[in-house]
């Protein structure tokens, strides 16, 4: 069954240490915790994929930020990246809350879910480029336990980059060149499988007007229509 087959991968995620710089960094930031964080009790660890284990639609970020998901263990929760995502998958009628806080707010998400490139939060937030192929097992062990989604919405470069390479590996027709990243670039790797890019909802991205809530709604829109042919 599926959702046995991700809640395997995801218990074994949790208790990886293949990267000793981001396991120094994960756990230090754990110990010294943020000021205003000081009574709560980080997760420090990995951070597995979270949502609907029979997703349509994947959604791959970056890596745990070191203050949020990093500390909530649960990704894209706790800070304001997180905030923009939750928030607009539930204007998309994707998630039944618009918050996510902690890993016992109640939040459902519905045929999405969320997984990153690298699991453990870098120092900077840049993982280097050996950190992230030592990551990329997960993420493809992922894609094995869902069966592979129809839709890959990116958030950021990165993100897209490593997707692709991913997906390339794996069989699917990526054009070359390869598409270059911009948000709402949709490429199509064959009729069953299309990746999606957006800009990451970073707070440099949002505060600067880069990336706005209608530019987030229209990415969440594109994605519902690439299911659509599933018959919703």
């Amino acid at each position: 069954m599926v959702p046995e087959a991700l809640d395997v991968v995801q218990r074994e995620l949790v208790e990886c240490r293949r990267c000793p710089r981001l396991v120094e960094w994960r756990e230090r930031v754990s110990r010294e915790k943020r000021a205003a964080f000081r009574d709560q009790e980080y997760w420090g660890r990995p951070v597995p994929a979270f949502g609907d284990p029979r997703a349509r639609i994947l959604v791959v970020g970056l890596a745990p930020a070191a203050h949020g998901a990093n500390r909530t263990g649960r990704m894209f929760t706790g800070d304001r990246s997180g905030d923009w995502l939750f928030r607009a998958l539930h204007r998309a009628g994707l998630a039944n809350q618009a918050a996510s806080t902690d890993r016992a707010d109640g939040l459902r998400l519905h045929d999405v879910l969320v997984t990153a490139a690298v699991r453990c939060a870098p120092p900077a937030n840049k993982p280097t480029p050996k950190e992230r192929d030592a990551c990329r097992p997960w993420l493809e062990r992922e894609l094995d336990a869902v069966g592979e989604p129809r839709v890959v919405v990116t958030l950021g470069s990165l993100a897209y980059t490593q997707t692709l390479r991913i997906l390339s590996d794996r069989g699917h027709s990526v054009p070359r060149p390869r598409p270059r990243f911009g948000h709402g670039v949709v490429v199509d790797l064959d009729e069953r499988l299309s990746v999606l890019a957006s800009y990451h909802p970073s707070q440099q991205n949002t505060f600067t007007g880069t990336l706005t809530e209608d530019m987030f709604d229209a990415i969440w829109r594109r994605a519902r229509e690439l299911t659509s042919s599933d018959g919703d």
